[in-house]
Protein backbone atom coordinates (compact mmCIF):
# COMPACT_ATOMS: atom_id res chain seq x y z
CA UNK A 1 0.00 0.00 0.00
CA UNK A 2 1.30 3.22 -1.16
CA UNK A 3 1.83 5.05 2.22
CA UNK A 4 1.06 9.13 1.81
CA UNK A 5 3.28 12.30 4.04
CA UNK A 6 1.35 15.66 5.02
CA UNK A 7 3.00 17.07 1.80
CA UNK A 8 1.15 14.35 -0.57
CA UNK A 9 -1.65 15.02 1.15
CA UNK A 10 -2.18 18.56 1.19
CA UNK A 11 -0.84 18.53 -2.39
CA UNK A 12 -4.10 16.06 -3.20
CA UNK A 13 -6.03 19.49 -1.23
CA UNK A 14 -8.48 16.91 0.30
CA UNK A 15 -7.36 16.17 3.65
CA UNK A 16 -11.13 17.48 4.67
CA UNK A 17 -13.25 14.95 2.15
CA UNK A 18 -13.79 11.58 1.86
CA UNK A 19 -12.72 9.81 -1.27
CA UNK A 20 -9.20 11.63 -1.43
CA UNK A 21 -7.38 8.46 0.25
CA UNK A 22 -10.08 6.05 -0.94
CA UNK A 23 -14.24 6.46 -2.13
CA UNK A 24 -16.26 7.07 0.40
CA UNK A 25 -18.09 3.30 0.96
CA UNK A 26 -14.77 2.17 2.05
CA UNK A 27 -13.75 4.99 4.51
CA UNK A 28 -17.54 4.96 6.18
CA UNK A 29 -18.34 1.55 6.42
CA UNK A 30 -17.29 -2.02 6.00
CA UNK A 31 -19.81 -2.40 2.91
CA UNK A 32 -19.56 -4.22 -0.46
CA UNK A 33 -20.97 -3.75 -3.45
CA UNK A 34 -23.16 -7.11 -3.82
CA UNK A 35 -24.76 -9.18 -1.40
CA UNK A 36 -21.98 -11.74 -1.26
CA UNK A 37 -19.23 -11.56 1.76
CA UNK A 38 -16.41 -9.74 -0.26
CA UNK A 39 -13.65 -8.46 1.30
CA UNK A 40 -11.90 -7.02 -1.77
CA UNK A 41 -13.00 -3.49 -1.79
CA UNK A 42 -12.11 -3.56 2.22
CA UNK A 43 -8.75 -1.09 3.15
CA UNK A 44 -8.29 -3.92 5.61
CA UNK A 45 -8.94 -7.54 5.08
CA UNK A 46 -9.92 -8.39 8.50
CA UNK A 47 -10.31 -11.85 9.34
CA UNK A 48 -12.99 -11.66 10.97
CA UNK A 49 -15.86 -9.01 10.08
CA UNK A 50 -17.34 -8.15 6.95
CA UNK A 51 -20.81 -7.02 5.62
CA UNK A 52 -23.42 -7.94 3.33
CA UNK A 53 -25.18 -5.50 1.28
CA UNK A 54 -28.06 -5.95 -1.20
CA UNK A 55 -27.35 -5.75 -4.92
CA UNK A 56 -30.06 -2.74 -5.09
CA UNK A 57 -30.66 -0.05 -2.17
CA UNK A 58 -34.17 0.66 -2.17
CA UNK A 59 -34.76 4.55 -2.12
CA UNK A 60 -34.37 5.98 0.93
CA UNK A 61 -37.18 8.12 0.90
CA UNK A 62 -39.66 5.13 -0.46
CA UNK A 63 -38.48 2.70 2.95
CA UNK A 64 -41.66 1.66 5.53
CA UNK A 65 -38.60 1.19 8.26
CA UNK A 66 -35.41 3.01 7.93
CA UNK A 67 -33.39 1.16 10.33
CA UNK A 68 -30.09 0.53 8.79
CA UNK A 69 -27.84 3.63 10.18
CA UNK A 70 -29.30 3.80 13.72
CA UNK A 71 -30.94 7.05 13.46
CA UNK A 72 -33.21 8.59 16.22
CA UNK A 73 -36.68 8.65 15.00
CA UNK A 74 -37.77 10.79 17.70
CA UNK A 75 -35.38 13.88 16.99
CA UNK A 76 -34.76 16.50 16.15
CA UNK A 77 -36.70 18.17 19.67
CA UNK A 78 -39.38 20.80 18.67
CA UNK A 79 -37.06 23.41 20.25
CA UNK A 80 -34.12 22.24 18.01
CA UNK A 81 -36.41 22.42 14.93
CA UNK A 82 -37.96 26.10 15.56
CA UNK A 83 -34.40 27.31 16.02
CA UNK A 84 -33.14 25.84 12.63
CA UNK A 85 -35.99 27.65 11.04
CA UNK A 86 -35.31 31.04 13.02
CA UNK A 87 -31.96 31.39 12.00
CA UNK A 88 -31.85 30.12 8.92
CA UNK A 89 -32.92 33.34 7.77
CA UNK A 90 -29.41 34.52 8.81
CA UNK A 91 -27.58 31.88 6.04
CA UNK A 92 -26.33 34.66 4.25
CA UNK A 93 -23.91 35.16 7.07
CA UNK A 94 -21.37 33.30 8.09
CA UNK A 95 -21.27 31.79 11.44
CA UNK A 96 -18.16 31.93 13.19
CA UNK A 97 -18.97 34.12 16.17
CA UNK A 98 -21.92 31.67 16.68
CA UNK A 99 -19.73 28.61 16.77
CA UNK A 100 -17.82 30.16 19.37
CA UNK A 101 -20.33 30.40 21.69
CA UNK A 102 -21.18 26.75 20.67
CA UNK A 103 -17.60 26.24 21.91
CA UNK A 104 -18.02 28.20 25.46
CA UNK A 105 -21.23 26.44 25.94
CA UNK A 106 -19.55 22.76 25.53
CA UNK A 107 -16.27 23.56 27.31
CA UNK A 108 -17.98 24.59 30.53
CA UNK A 109 -20.38 21.22 30.42
CA UNK A 110 -17.08 19.01 29.74
CA UNK A 111 -15.22 21.20 32.72
CA UNK A 112 -12.72 22.08 29.80
CA UNK A 113 -10.86 25.16 28.41
CA UNK A 114 -12.48 26.22 24.96
CA UNK A 115 -8.97 25.44 23.04
CA UNK A 116 -9.65 21.93 24.26
CA UNK A 117 -12.59 21.60 21.72
CA UNK A 118 -12.92 21.27 18.32
CA UNK A 119 -16.58 20.96 16.22
CA UNK A 120 -17.52 19.05 13.30
CA UNK A 121 -19.99 18.01 11.19
CA UNK A 122 -20.89 14.77 13.05
CA UNK A 123 -18.07 12.64 15.43
CA UNK A 124 -17.26 10.39 12.29
CA UNK A 125 -15.53 13.92 10.48
CA UNK A 126 -13.58 14.02 13.72
CA UNK A 127 -12.26 10.57 13.99
CA UNK A 128 -11.29 10.28 10.46
CA UNK A 129 -9.30 14.25 10.60
CA UNK A 130 -7.65 12.63 14.28
CA UNK A 131 -6.37 9.96 11.86
CA UNK A 132 -5.00 11.70 9.68
CA UNK A 133 -3.21 13.78 11.93
CA UNK A 134 -1.76 10.64 13.81
CA UNK A 135 -1.19 8.89 10.66
CA UNK A 136 0.18 11.27 8.33
CA UNK A 137 3.44 9.67 7.74
CA UNK A 138 2.02 6.39 7.57
CA UNK A 139 4.09 4.23 9.65
CA UNK A 140 2.29 2.81 12.98
CA UNK A 141 -0.13 0.86 14.36
CA UNK A 142 -3.45 1.25 15.37
CA UNK A 143 -5.34 -1.12 18.49
CA UNK A 144 -8.84 -1.52 18.47
CA UNK A 145 -11.58 -3.94 19.38
CA UNK A 146 -12.68 -6.84 16.65
CA UNK A 147 -15.50 -6.26 15.32
CA UNK A 148 -15.51 -1.93 16.03
CA UNK A 149 -17.05 1.31 13.93
CA UNK A 150 -14.39 1.03 11.14
CA UNK A 151 -14.56 5.02 9.87
CA UNK A 152 -10.83 5.72 11.72
CA UNK A 153 -9.77 2.57 11.02
CA UNK A 154 -10.26 2.63 7.75
CA UNK A 155 -8.08 6.24 7.31
CA UNK A 156 -5.70 4.71 9.08
CA UNK A 157 -5.07 2.02 6.22
CA UNK A 158 -5.99 4.94 3.81
CA UNK A 159 -2.80 6.31 5.29
CA UNK A 160 -0.48 3.60 5.12
CA UNK A 161 -0.67 2.30 8.87
CA UNK A 162 -1.58 -1.03 10.16
CA UNK A 163 -4.45 -2.22 12.02
CA UNK A 164 -4.42 -4.40 15.24
CA UNK A 165 -7.51 -5.47 15.95
CA UNK A 166 -8.51 -7.43 19.54
CA UNK A 167 -11.42 -9.47 19.57
CA UNK A 168 -13.92 -8.63 22.37
CA UNK A 169 -13.97 -11.18 25.05
CA UNK A 170 -16.75 -13.47 26.20
CA UNK A 171 -18.91 -10.48 27.92
CA UNK A 172 -18.80 -9.11 24.48
CA UNK A 173 -16.87 -5.84 26.17
CA UNK A 174 -13.66 -4.63 25.16
CA UNK A 175 -10.37 -7.37 25.96
CA UNK A 176 -8.14 -4.54 27.94
CA UNK A 177 -5.37 -6.97 28.99
CA UNK A 178 -5.64 -8.05 25.56
CA UNK A 179 -5.37 -4.76 23.49
CA UNK A 180 -2.85 -3.68 26.39
CA UNK A 181 -0.21 -6.76 25.18
CA UNK A 182 -0.86 -5.81 21.25
CA UNK A 183 0.71 -2.16 21.77
CA UNK A 184 4.23 -2.13 20.94
CA UNK A 185 6.70 0.33 19.75
CA UNK A 186 4.95 1.06 17.00
CA UNK A 187 1.48 1.92 18.19
CA UNK A 188 0.50 5.31 17.69
CA UNK A 189 -3.31 4.98 18.63
CA UNK A 190 -6.05 3.29 20.56
CA UNK A 191 -9.14 3.34 19.58
CA UNK A 192 -12.21 2.27 22.16
CA UNK A 193 -15.54 2.89 20.99
CA UNK A 194 -18.12 2.42 24.26
CA UNK A 195 -20.72 1.65 23.64
CA UNK A 196 -19.64 -0.08 20.83
CA UNK A 197 -20.68 -0.66 17.03
CA UNK A 198 -21.86 -2.68 15.47
CA UNK A 199 -22.41 -4.63 18.81
CA UNK A 200 -24.49 -2.82 20.96
CA UNK A 201 -22.27 -3.36 23.72
CA UNK A 202 -20.59 -1.61 26.43
CA UNK A 203 -17.15 -1.63 28.56
CA UNK A 204 -17.59 -1.42 32.48
CA UNK A 205 -16.22 2.36 32.82
CA UNK A 206 -14.32 1.70 35.97
CA UNK A 207 -12.32 -0.64 34.13
CA UNK A 208 -12.32 1.18 31.32
CA UNK A 209 -11.36 4.55 33.38
CA UNK A 210 -8.38 2.42 34.50
CA UNK A 211 -6.99 1.57 30.99
CA UNK A 212 -7.28 4.52 29.58
CA UNK A 213 -5.67 6.78 32.69
CA UNK A 214 -2.79 4.26 32.86
CA UNK A 215 -2.00 3.47 28.92
CA UNK A 216 -2.86 7.07 28.00
CA UNK A 217 0.94 7.78 29.67
CA UNK A 218 2.58 6.55 26.59
CA UNK A 219 0.04 5.75 24.10
CA UNK A 220 -3.05 8.50 22.88
CA UNK A 221 -6.34 6.80 23.59
CA UNK A 222 -9.37 7.70 21.29
CA UNK A 223 -12.51 7.17 23.17
CA UNK A 224 -15.69 7.54 20.94
CA UNK A 225 -18.78 7.70 22.49
CA UNK A 226 -21.44 8.94 20.11
CA UNK A 227 -23.88 6.26 22.35
CA UNK A 228 -23.10 6.93 25.37
CA UNK A 229 -26.18 9.16 26.36
CA UNK A 230 -28.12 6.13 25.67
CA UNK A 231 -26.07 4.04 27.75
CA UNK A 232 -27.71 2.72 31.18
CA UNK A 233 -25.39 5.13 32.89
CA UNK A 234 -25.77 8.07 30.70
CA UNK A 235 -22.67 10.86 30.98
CA UNK A 236 -21.07 8.52 34.11
CA UNK A 237 -19.72 5.76 31.70
CA UNK A 238 -17.69 8.81 29.96
CA UNK A 239 -13.93 8.84 29.86
CA UNK A 240 -14.46 12.76 29.62
CA UNK A 241 -13.12 13.73 33.34
CA UNK A 242 -9.54 12.40 31.99
CA UNK A 243 -9.01 15.18 29.76
CA UNK A 244 -10.00 16.92 32.39
CA UNK A 245 -7.47 15.95 34.47
CA UNK A 246 -4.41 16.42 31.44
CA UNK A 247 -4.31 12.73 30.25
CA UNK A 248 -4.05 11.93 26.83
CA UNK A 249 -7.18 11.32 25.72
CA UNK A 250 -9.65 11.99 22.86
CA UNK A 251 -13.08 11.51 23.06
CA UNK A 252 -16.16 12.49 20.47
CA UNK A 253 -19.78 12.85 21.14
CA UNK A 254 -22.15 13.42 18.39
CA UNK A 255 -25.85 14.95 18.05
CA UNK A 256 -26.56 12.32 15.27
CA UNK A 257 -27.90 9.66 18.21
CA UNK A 258 -30.14 10.85 21.46
CA UNK A 259 -30.14 14.76 20.10
CA UNK A 260 -31.85 13.12 16.73
CA UNK A 261 -29.73 15.07 14.68
CA UNK A 262 -28.16 12.75 12.28
CA UNK A 263 -29.12 15.17 9.18
CA UNK A 264 -27.94 18.50 10.25
CA UNK A 265 -24.60 16.92 11.27
CA UNK A 266 -23.04 18.01 14.23
CA UNK A 267 -20.05 16.64 16.82
CA UNK A 268 -17.20 17.45 19.06
CA UNK A 269 -13.85 16.50 20.05
CA UNK A 270 -12.48 16.73 23.43
CA UNK A 271 -8.78 16.71 24.11
CA UNK A 272 -5.65 17.94 24.78
CA UNK A 273 -5.04 21.46 23.73
CA UNK A 274 -2.04 20.18 21.87
CA UNK A 275 -4.11 17.76 20.08
CA UNK A 276 -6.56 19.83 19.08
CA UNK A 277 -3.93 22.37 17.68
CA UNK A 278 -2.19 20.05 16.04
CA UNK A 279 -5.50 18.55 13.78
CA UNK A 280 -6.36 22.47 13.23
CA UNK A 281 -3.05 22.73 11.66
CA UNK A 282 -4.34 20.65 8.90
CA UNK A 283 -7.84 21.73 8.74
CA UNK A 284 -10.01 24.10 10.44
CA UNK A 285 -12.72 22.79 12.94
CA UNK A 286 -15.94 23.86 12.52
CA UNK A 287 -15.63 23.94 8.80
CA UNK A 288 -19.02 22.41 7.06
CA UNK A 289 -21.47 23.11 10.24
CA UNK A 290 -24.17 25.77 8.96
CA UNK A 291 -25.36 28.28 11.68
CA UNK A 292 -28.94 27.19 11.72
CA UNK A 293 -27.71 23.53 12.90
CA UNK A 294 -24.91 25.77 15.61
CA UNK A 295 -28.48 26.87 16.84
CA UNK A 296 -30.27 23.88 17.01
CA UNK A 297 -27.71 21.98 18.74
CA UNK A 298 -27.68 24.42 21.28
CA UNK A 299 -31.30 24.47 21.97
CA UNK A 300 -30.84 20.78 21.98
CA UNK A 301 -28.65 20.54 24.28
CA UNK A 302 -31.23 22.93 26.59
CA UNK A 303 -33.67 20.66 26.25
CA UNK A 304 -33.81 18.04 29.24
CA UNK A 305 -37.10 17.02 28.63
CA UNK A 306 -36.67 16.05 24.78
CA UNK A 307 -33.94 14.22 26.16
CA UNK A 308 -35.27 12.23 28.24
CA UNK A 309 -38.20 11.44 26.03
CA UNK A 310 -35.60 10.68 23.42
CA UNK A 311 -33.81 8.26 25.47
CA UNK A 312 -36.86 6.48 27.21
CA UNK A 313 -38.40 6.02 23.98
CA UNK A 314 -35.78 4.60 22.80
CA UNK A 315 -35.14 1.81 25.56
CA UNK A 316 -38.94 1.09 25.41
CA UNK A 317 -38.82 0.31 21.98
CA UNK A 318 -35.46 -1.23 22.35
CA UNK A 319 -37.34 -3.91 25.29
CA UNK A 320 -39.98 -4.21 22.84
CA UNK A 321 -38.21 -5.57 20.02
CA UNK A 322 -36.00 -7.56 22.39
CA UNK A 323 -39.22 -9.88 23.69
CA UNK A 324 -40.57 -10.21 20.19
CA UNK A 325 -36.72 -11.20 19.26
CA UNK A 326 -37.01 -13.78 21.79
CA UNK A 327 -40.19 -14.82 21.71
CA UNK A 328 -38.88 -16.17 18.25
CA UNK A 329 -35.48 -17.67 19.53
CA UNK A 330 -33.43 -15.35 18.67
CA UNK A 331 -30.93 -13.69 21.66
CA UNK A 332 -29.98 -10.64 20.89
CA UNK A 333 -26.86 -9.03 22.52
CA UNK A 334 -27.15 -7.21 25.30
CA UNK A 335 -27.47 -3.24 24.08
CA UNK A 336 -26.49 0.06 25.41
CA UNK A 337 -27.47 2.05 22.28
CA UNK A 338 -30.05 2.32 19.67
CA UNK A 339 -29.32 -0.76 18.15
CA UNK A 340 -29.51 -4.25 18.78
CA UNK A 341 -27.55 -7.17 16.65
CA UNK A 342 -28.43 -10.61 17.08
CA UNK A 343 -26.86 -13.92 15.41
CA UNK A 344 -29.06 -15.27 11.86
CA UNK A 345 -29.70 -19.23 11.86
CA UNK A 346 -26.73 -20.81 10.05
CA UNK A 347 -28.77 -22.13 7.51
CA UNK A 348 -30.35 -19.30 6.90
CA UNK A 349 -29.16 -17.59 3.51
CA UNK A 350 -27.61 -14.04 4.62
CA UNK A 351 -28.05 -12.72 0.61
CA UNK A 352 -31.61 -14.26 0.24
CA UNK A 353 -32.14 -13.04 3.20
CA UNK A 354 -31.24 -9.36 2.98
CA UNK A 355 -32.76 -9.06 -0.54
CA UNK A 356 -35.99 -10.88 0.92
CA UNK A 357 -36.02 -7.92 4.12
CA UNK A 358 -35.02 -5.08 1.44
CA UNK A 359 -38.04 -5.78 -0.72
CA UNK A 360 -40.02 -5.23 1.81
CA UNK A 361 -38.83 -1.61 1.95
CA UNK A 362 -37.04 -2.49 5.54
CA UNK A 363 -33.46 -1.59 5.57
CA UNK A 364 -30.83 -3.52 8.80
CA UNK A 365 -27.72 -4.49 8.23
CA UNK A 366 -26.17 -7.61 8.22
CA UNK A 367 -22.60 -8.71 9.55
CA UNK A 368 -20.34 -11.28 9.83
CA UNK A 369 -17.94 -12.10 12.48
CA UNK A 370 -16.95 -14.72 14.52
CA UNK A 371 -17.72 -16.88 11.36
CA UNK A 372 -21.18 -16.32 12.12
CA UNK A 373 -24.03 -14.18 10.73
CA UNK A 374 -25.43 -10.84 12.34
CA UNK A 375 -28.10 -8.75 11.49
CA UNK A 376 -27.86 -5.03 13.42
CA UNK A 377 -31.17 -3.06 13.30
CA UNK A 378 -32.01 0.22 14.52
CA UNK A 379 -34.53 1.06 17.21
CA UNK A 380 -37.44 2.68 15.46
CA UNK A 381 -40.54 3.86 16.30
CA UNK A 382 -42.80 1.10 17.68
CA UNK A 383 -44.64 1.02 13.91
CA UNK A 384 -41.36 0.79 12.67
CA UNK A 385 -40.20 -2.50 14.62
CA UNK A 386 -43.72 -3.68 13.78
CA UNK A 387 -43.29 -3.46 9.95
CA UNK A 388 -39.76 -4.90 10.44
CA UNK A 389 -41.43 -7.81 11.98
CA UNK A 390 -43.63 -8.55 9.78
CA UNK A 391 -40.65 -8.57 7.00
CA UNK A 392 -38.66 -10.50 9.28
CA UNK A 393 -41.09 -13.55 10.00
CA UNK A 394 -41.30 -13.55 5.86
CA UNK A 395 -37.39 -13.32 5.07
CA UNK A 396 -36.61 -16.03 7.80
CA UNK A 397 -39.64 -18.62 6.59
Amino acid sequence: MKKLNRRDALRAGGLFTLGTFANFEKLWSNSVNDANLNNNKFIFQSPSISEYTPPKMPKLTSLKARLHWNENPFGPSEKALNSFVKNAKSGNYYSWDLLNDFVDKIAKKENVNTNQIMTGPGSSDLLEKTAISIFQEGEGNVVTADPCYMSLVNVVGSMGGNWRAIKLNDNFEHDLDGMRNAIDSNTKLVYITNPNNPTATITDSKKLLKFCSEVSEKIPVFVDEAYIELSQGGLSNSMAELVSQGKDIIITRTFSKIHGMAGLRMGYMIARPERIEKINNITRGGMGITGPTINAAMSSLDDFNFLKASKNKIISNRIYTVNKLESRGFKPMPSETNFLIFELPKKLDPNKFLTEIYSKKVTVKVFNFWNKNWCRVSIGSKNSMDTFFEAFDQAIA
